[in-house]
């Protein structure tokens, strides 16, 4: 029996085109009592110019919300907006960005109890839907800290098939990075006295099977982006039901984590640095990689590590510490020797795209 028996769930997933001009009307469907309520829109200086528009419109219909531009993603900035919910009784938290607004208004909301809808801008990682922030703490330190998942979460096909193409591949590279994370837990389990959940394992395989089953291979169709949001929050929910991580996150979240940790200045997204992970981290489980490989090219996804600035030495380097980075989480990589000639191999497998 999983101790994590109480969990939430959103409320409303809507994912529909031009979401973002009605998104009252979408609220007032599922939950009708918070429209009239005091509500702030937290979003970015950058992105409040871009959708200067679309961020006015959704202003209005919450009864002219105040738009307020975040500094930074940290808990410090969250503890900030959270103090002024609670200060000035403001009842609904709106955030409208990508990954960095959306956690740190999630935390905000977490923190104030503030009823919290997520806009996202873009489809780049699963955190949209997901029981976790992960915020700067200090200087370029981050951490990932528990919180409630989204009640509303409202998708408008139109902006993630504007948003950049990268964010939308990263968000596919988060969905895929399920195929080995799901191994390692397993793993996991039969090392300890932990249980794998049926049912959070089983929600994020069918996450992950929806976009690598896709028949839909244009990714900026709505069909795809419709498929691909579901998958998103799906595998949100497998991390709420699971009460931890693990169903979305093994060895090549390691990885990822270990590039943002001790090479800052390599420059690429959390969703990319995954699915980088997750060739090296299938040859490790001992699973075949070509089904990766071709899914990869087929959307355009490109995992040579020379395209992001990643050496041979770099790429050793950065698995070995991948080791180090998430105390007391067991993977495959503390099953195998860490073998330079392999990762050599692999290295060169990658640049190569075999």
């Amino acid at each position: 029996m999983n101790q994590h028996t109480r969990f939430n769930l959103p409320i409303c997933l809507a994912v529909e085109e031009d979401a973002f001009f009605h998104s009252d009307e979408i609220i007032k469907r599922y939950i009708p009592d918070i429209i009239g309520q005091k509500t702030i829109v937290v979003s970015e200086e950058f992105l409040i110019g871009i959708y200067k528009d679309k961020i006015t419109d959704i202003s209005h219909d919450f009864g002219d919300a105040e738009i307020v531009a975040m500094k930074s993603a940290s808990f410090d900035e969250a503890v900030a907006i959270a103090k002024k919910v609670c200060v000035e009784e403001i009842k609904v938290i709106i955030g409208i960005g990508g990954g960095r607004v959306l956690d740190t208004a999630k935390y905000a909301a977490h923190i104030s109890k503030a009823v919290y809808i997520c806009m996202p801008t873009s489809l780049s990682n699963d955190s949209l839907a997901s029981p976790f922030s992960v915020l700067e703490t200090s200087g370029s330190a981050r951490m990932t800290l528990s919180c409630k998942i989204p009640t509303a979460i409202i998708v408008d096909t139109n902006m993630i098939i504007n948003a950049p193409e990268g964010q939308t591949l990263s968000g596919i590279g988060d969905t895929i990075a399920k195929h080995t994370a799901l191994y390692d837990w397993k793993l996991s389990a039969s090392k300890t006295s932990t249980q794998v959940d049926d049912f959070a394992y089983a929600l994020s395989r069918m996450s992950y099977d929806s976009v690598y089953h896709c028949d839909e291979k244009n990714m900026k169709s709505r069909v795809f982006i419709r498929i691909l949001s579901r998958a998103l929050v799906m595998g949100g929910l497998a991390m709420e039901i699971a009460g931890s991580s693990r169903p979305c996150s093994g060895s090549e979240h390691l990885f990822a984590h270990a590039i943002e940790e001790y090479y800052p200045d390599i420059k690429i997204s959390h969703g990319l640095g995954v699915a980088l992970g997750t060739l090296p981290a299938c040859i490790f489980q001992g699973q075949d990689i070509q089904g990766l490989l071709s899914f990869f090219r087929t959307y355009g996804l490109d995992v040579n590590p020379q395209s992001y600035g990643i050496t041979e030495e770099m790429f050793a380097d950065i698995w070995l510490k991948a080791r180090t980075v998430r105390k007391g989480r067991i993977t495959i990589l503390d099953e195998i020797k860490h073998d330079r000639a392999q990762l050599n191999e692999i290295y060169a497998r990658m640049v190569e795209g075999k």
